[in-house]
This record gives structure tokens, C-alpha cells and sequence, in this order.
């Protein structure tokens, strides 16, 4: 599956790379978009493995703030 988190405090390529390796390392993750123009990662995941929750947790607990629609998303399904 896929899900969009965005993110508040990218401010540079470093943030960018900052997090894409918290993501790439989280257990579940199988790839993940970073983007500095949008403010947001695009994240395929393994939906048995790991959550849209989880996902944002990952990048939280590096110092950036992050959340995901994906709750919202289903509500509207």
C-alpha cells in the first residue's frame, strides 16, 4: 500500500536524506519519496508489517514533525 505523510520542518537536502533513511530503515517500508518542494513523503509500505501511524512515528522520533490522512482517507471509503 501507499500513504502520504507530510512534514513540517524540511528545510534542506540533509532533511530530505534525514529522513528518507529513517524511513528506508524502519522495518515494513519498502520505499519512500521524500519531497523538500512539497513537504512530504510518499511511503509504499507492507500494510501486514507496519501502519500509516507507525510511519510518522519513524520520522517524529528523528525530530521532524510528521502526519498522515490515511485514518481520514478510510473514513471516506
Amino acid at each position: 500500500q501507499q500513504t502520504t505523510v507530510k512534514l513540517d520542518g524540511l528545510v534542506c537536502a540533509g532533511c530530505v536524506i534525514a529522513v528518507k533513511n529513517a524511513l528506508m530503515t524502519t522495518p515494513g517500508i519498502l520505499d519512500a519519496d521524500v519531497s523538500l518542494e512539497r513537504g512530504e513523503a510518499t511511503v509504499t509500505y507492507d500494510p501486514m508489517a507496519i501502519d500509516p501511524a507507525a510511519i510518522a512515528r519513524a520520522v517524529r522520533e528523528i525530530g521532524f514533525g510528521a502526519h498522515t490522512s490515511a485514518l481520514v482517507a478510510k473514513e471516506r471509503w
